[in-house]
């Protein structure tokens, strides 16, 4: 008699379901192994304004150079100076939705329900809206007339290939591509105070890349001598590229370490600098460059509209579709970095993009 498994009796397939793994699913929905964005957008350290037509932030870029030396009697010259400006960018405004239709809500209730189908469409927005930020957040707009898109990390942390200066690093990223008038309409042409160190690199080896790392780090590290009330919320730092540079590094640390035991990859997912995880992102992945961005996010933050951040509305019926209802989530936000001179990108060539 021939070996009989359950798919082969006819009458069983037709009076037995099979196991539904209800209430559960696996999600294959998504692409990216990592996301650097979405955390950022639900920390603790956003920052909501009340009101406003846009974002607007104080800049100090100088002084005005009244110190001297001086003797008895000495005759005093007292002088005045500007030296604020301030920088502004606009609100950005980001919609997802679902729906879901009259019916499928009693179709898809219990004893039948297998998965909660109002929860899937939920899933299914808010994955969607995670991705598109995480694209959003590692490029810059267009140019200055693009009105849409959010202003990713390459519109503040810009790279040059400046021959005279670049190949051991300098303050030399200066306006994004495309804002003549410099990041958050500030020029960095006129105020050289609003850049972000950048250095271009050709191997990554101790002598090349980590060395221009370190100095990248130390030069970007500033400390006030004066107190004062400040944007940023102390040095938070995360370094950021592609599988490209991390696993080159991982070999770099095994060529240091002498016992590394029997594990052929002890170091991998272990590549930390100044003790702080190096960490593999996705949207980096083919980059022109193979850039590491040094993100201070002490300086660098999401901003929100007061009221308007993951604001839900709905559901509520549809206007042309009787039987639908609609549910919105809707932010105003855009990036703001606060002091781009605390920020760095190293890299071999331009690795800048745009949405």
């Amino acid at each position: 008699m021939p070996i009989l498994q359950a798919d082969d009796i006819a009458d069983l397939i037709t009076t037995t379901q099979r196991n539904l793994g209800e209430m559960k699913w696996t999600d294959l929905s998504y692409s990216l192994q990592e996301h650097i964005a979405l955390p950022q957008l639900l920390n603790k350290n956003k920052v909501s304004f009340n009101s406003g037509t846009g974002i607007q932030w104080n800049l100090m870029i100088g002084t005005t150079g009244s110190t001297k030396e001086t003797g008895l009697y000495a005759t005093d010259s007292v002088n005045v100076s500007d030296v604020m400006i301030t920088a502004n960018i606009p609100w950005r405004h980001i919609n997802t939705s679902y729906a879901i239709e009259r019916r499928e809500i009693a179709i898809n209730r219990s004893p039948s329900q297998i998965v909660d189908l109002v929860r899937i469409r939920r899933h299914d927005a808010m994955v969607d809206m995670a991705g598109f930020m995480e694209t959003r957040f590692w490029r810059r707009p267009a140019g200055s007339t693009d009105t849409l898109s959010i202003y990713g990390v390459p519109y503040w942390i810009t790279w040059t290939d400046n021959s005279s200066t670049n190949a051991n690093g300098g303050f030399d990223g200066g306006n994004p591509t495309g804002f003549a008038s410099g990041a958050g309409n500030v020029d960095s042409v006129a105020y050289n105070r609003w850049t972000n160190w950048c250095a271009k690199y050709t191997a990554v080896t101790k002598d090349d890349l980590i060395a221009k790392w370190r100095k990248a780090s130390t030069f970007t590290k500033f400390k006030a001598p004066v107190a004062q009330p400040d944007y940023q919320t102390g040095q938070m730092y995360g370094y950021y590229t592609n599988y490209n540079v991390i696993g080159q590094l991982e070999r770099v640390l095994e060529t240091q370490n002498d016992n590394l035991g029997n594990d052929v990859a002890s170091k991998d997912g272990r590549v930390t600098f100044r003790q702080v995880p190096v960490t593999w992102c996705p949207h980096l992945e083919g980059r022109a460059g193979d850039p590491i961005y040094g993100i201070n996010w002490g300086s660098y933050r999401p901003v929100f509209l007061s009221g308007e951040y993951m604001r839900e509305e709905g559901p509520t019926k549809a206007s042309n579709q009787h039987t639908v209802f609609v549910t919105h989530i809707d932010t105003t936000m855009n990036l703001q970095c606060t002091d781009r001179r605390v920020n760095f990108v190293l890299a071999t060539a331009s690795p800048d993009v745009s949405a």
